[in-house]
């Protein structure tokens, strides 16, 4: 199974365009928030795999509404948690497999600054795609994907969209 991953659209404020080629050819979309507006999330719906999103702090009081503050998606035998803001960076591994106990790994965004840690002991991960249309302070705009091995090992690539 293959998941594409995104965050931090900022849509349509930015001006910038989602990655629909690489969304539309995963088996799944998760998105970890700040989508803005409900177009955007029916843009993604649209594309045609799922869409499994949660509500970010820019969010329309639409979105809020109808996103969760977080969700857990299974797929293919893995438990993949999202959230938005998953806090300072400082212990932040630990505190999301506390706040997760049951998932593999963790989605988050917020910061606009990809980034991806596992725990050697364990194989839980987190995951921040960055953002594929407003990258502040990170180097390239980004966006990721994941792979559910058929032992239910999540894998995640951070792609750099320049």
């Amino acid at each position: 199974m293959r998941l594409a991953i995104v965050s931090d659209t900022h849509l349509p404020r930015r001006g910038r365009a989602l990655p629909v080629d690489r969304l539309r050819d995963a088996d799944a979309i998760l998105h970890a928030g700040d989508l803005m507006e409900a177009s955007v999330l029916e843009e993604l719906e649209a594309l045609g795999p799922p869409v499994h999103a949660v509500r970010g702090n820019v969010d329309s009081a639409q979105l809020q509404a109808r996103l969760p503050l977080t969700r857990i998606v299974g797929a293919a035998g893995a438990r993949i948690a999202m959230i938005h803001d998953a806090g300072p960076a400082a212990g932040r591994l630990d505190r999301m497999r506390r706040r997760f106990p049951d998932a593999d790994a963790v989605v988050f965004g917020h910061s606009h600054i990809p980034l991806h840690e596992r725990d050697p002991a364990t194989g839980f991960q987190i995951f921040n795609p960055g953002s594929p249309t407003d990258r502040r302070r990170a180097p390239t705009h980004t966006m990721g994907l994941a792979r559910i091995g058929e032992d239910g090992a999540v894998n995640f690539e951070l792609v750099d969209l320049g």
